[in-house]
């Protein structure tokens, strides 16, 4: 005793139910695609600094990065944790021990003196440190620029 059609296989009855409505999916995944696209330059900031402003192209960074803030007190910050200038060697050692790629962005603020700036970029040459980007605020943009 069959309940469906005259002619019809069970493998008929359930054919419509296989097929997969993506529309959903697609609709939430640009949602997502906006929402990282819009809070991504806005990740970076986190320590108020007055950055030097300058008229070159801006880069983009990558979202496995790592960026040391210079405040204008000359405190030194990765990802809102303060460091001692004495530790910063092993500091760096440790982060960039693992890390496949070693490179460093830098965000002084514009009243920092030169020497504090040269004090990390060393301590970074000597945990290994491969490249060094300098960030500032691009002129009609709020996005990082990298000077090296």
């Amino acid at each position: 005793m069959a309940f469906g059609r005259v002619g019809q296989s069970k493998s008929d009855e359930h054919e419509e139910m296989a097929e997969i409505n993506i529309i959903p999916l697609v609709d939430v995944m640009l949602v997502l695609l906006i929402i990282f696209m819009v809070t991504a330059p806005l990740s970076i900031g986190g320590i108020k600094i007055d950055l030097p402003s300058t008229r070159a192209k801006g880069t983009n960074i990558d979202e496995d990065r790592i960026v040391l803030t210079i405040t204008k007190t000359g405190a030194y910050y990765i990802e809102k944790i303060q460091y001692q200038e004495a530790t910063l060697p092993a500091s760096f050692q440790s982060l960039f021990a693992a890390r496949e790629k070693k490179e460093l962005y830098i965000r002084a603020d514009q009243g920092v003196p030169y020497g504090k700036v040269m004090t990390a970029m060393s301590a970074a040459k000597l945990a290994g440190v491969t490249k060094l980007a300098m960030l500032g605020n691009q002129i009609g943009n709020a996005q990082g620029s990298k000077n090296e």
